[in-house]
């Protein structure tokens, strides 16, 4: 697996161009309590709502997280969605986003209302006709300046009118005078729309019915089909993702690629396609051929699916995975260690994994500098309490605020790693101030990470916990729990200095 773990290195500044349809996941969350008088329909009592990237934003936003040099270029409108998504634009870093202002339309938005894991309602906000053919010339004249420099093209068309069919024979046509590859993720049942592209990722869905419902059930049926779309619309190369029976590549010459799926638990398809277009598209631009690339977009589709939500798939998350395939590994905690997470929204997706499942996901924090009876004792109480413990874990220059030039006495990493090996921790998470002036509660990791219950040890009330008003206020529980006397790291440092 050596030759992948290289391929997933060179993943990073890799110049991909992007061009496609770029829209607005807005999702709220509530609970039902009661039903209206107006009419028998559910009303949501809204506690928080979550904005990420959409269509081709997704897409993008899956490359930046594979350390790619992606170019995006897509249209919106003179809207507050289109500033919205400027904005978490500039959070990822370096902003290579062309985003043409068109006020003659709406951004797309897509509004999820959902209640207890369940969907109840999705409202749109878009408009489907084409862009005008002065907006088409402007896109195209600015990817014109730039396109000597990329290694790969893809075309992400989610039918909203910005792959137009004159934009995408242009595109497709640019990208094969400069010996560039175009990689299509297809929209319309036509795909003479994408005649002269180097590849294209339906799903079994997609090629049945872009073959006028040959069947895709088996690998010799996906074999035939592609070959048949192949010949009907001149593109050169179908990556056909399978769902659970993994990916298949077949081309006009060489022998088909049928490779299972990576999938250990399926809880999400949503956005899959867009990480395994990622991936394909980084590994391609890496030098990776077509069976390599494939391997890792079939990775890259596993973890996908075994997360909540629309997904984002990272560099050093594939290359965990690649590591485990290697070894044969299936458990996501090697060797008894909970997962250690510096990042916060890696945290939050897994705890919303749990979450989805049902699972009470509880909460507890502190420094953990030498761990002792009462810690363990403490952590097991709190797990009782919970199926899934979160561990809101001090870093060391937040620990030295709070203790003292001394300490810590433990490095932070060493610290987690006692902590995670714990069997009543199912997850580590650093926080905390740099400098002392800034705050050291956990109130800004709680209120990203969404835990459904936190404990806390102590003499405390609850109105004297900034971090429970945090919780309390997106409609979580929050519990003081007992600690337990005479025992400390303090004491301890101080007898072992006493000799």
């Amino acid at each position: 697996m050596s030759d992948l773990k290289d391929l997933i290195e060179n993943y990073r500044d890799q110049k991909i161009l992007l061009v496609g349809d770029i829209m607005l996941d807005r999702f709220v969350y509530g609970g039902v309590s009661r039903i209206s008088p107006e009419g028998p329909i559910p009303i949501i009592g809204a506690n928080r709502e979550e904005k990420m990237l959409g269509g081709a934003g997704n897409v993008y936003a899956n490359l930046k997280a594979m350390c790619t040099d992606v170019h995006l270029y897509s249209v919106v409108g003179d809207d507050n969605a289109a500033r919205e998504i400027k904005d978490i634009i500039a959070t990822m870093g370096e902003n290579k986003a062309s985003l043409i202002v068109d006020s003659s339309r709406p951004t797309i938005e897509k509004t999820r209302y959902i209640s207890q894991n369940q969907q109840l309602l999705r409202v749109d906000y878009e408009r489907l006709d084409p862009l005008s053919d002065f907006v088409q010339r402007d896109i195209l004249s600015q990817i014109e300046e730039i396109i000597g420099d990329m290694a790969v093209i893809i075309l992400s068309d989610y039918g909203k009118g910005v792959l137009t069919k004159w934009l995408t024979h242009k595109l497709i046509r640019l990208g094969k005078k400069n010996k560039i590859p175009v990689i299509v993720d297809p929209k319309v049942q036509d795909f003479s729309f994408y005649k002269g592209a180097t590849i294209v990722t339906p799903n079994k869905k997609e090629l049945s019915e872009a073959t006028q419902g040959l069947p895709v059930k088996t690998d010799q049926d996906i074999e035939t089909t592609a070959h048949t779309l192949i010949k009907q619309s001149g593109i050169e190369t179908v990556f056909a993702t399978r769902s659970e029976d993994g990916m298949s590549v077949i081309s006009k010459k060489g022998d088909a690629i049928h490779l299972p799926t990576q999938a250990q638990e399926v809880y999400d398809v949503s956005g899959a396609g867009d990480s395994v277009v990622a991936a394909i598209a980084a590994s391609i631009a890496a030098g990776a051929n077509y069976k390599q690339a494939a391997k890792l977009a079939n990775i890259a589709g596993g973890l996908a699916v075994a997360k909540v939500g629309t997904a984002i798939i990272r560099q050093d998350e594939m290359m965990t995975a690649v590591q485990k395939t290697s070894q044969n590994q299936v458990s996501v905690k090697p060797y008894g260690i909970s997962p250690i997470y510096k990042n916060w929204d890696e945290a939050k997706e897994k705890i919303q994994t749990w979450q989805a499942q049902g699972l009470k996901v509880g909460f507890t924090n502190g420094c953990f500098d030498i761990l002792h009876y009462g810690h363990v004792n403490y952590l097991n109480k709190a797990r009782d309490k919970c199926n899934r413990l979160v561990l809101g874990l001090n870093h060391d220059a937040s620990v030295k605020i709070l203790k003292g030039e001394t300490r810590p006495i433990n490095d932070e990493m060493a610290r987690a790693t006692v902590m995670a090996a714990l069997g009543c921790i199912d997850a580590v998470v650093f926080f905390g101030a740099q400098n002392e002036r800034d705050d050291n509660t956990p109130c800004a990791l709680v209120d990203v990470i969404r835990p459904d219950i936190l404990m806390k040890g102590g003499d405390y009330t609850v109105d004297q916990l900034p971090e429970g008003q945090v919780v309390l206020a997106y409609g979580g529980e929050v519990e003081i729990m007992p600690l337990y006397e005479g025992y400390s790291t303090t004491s301890i440092i101080q007898k072992s200095q006493q000799g």
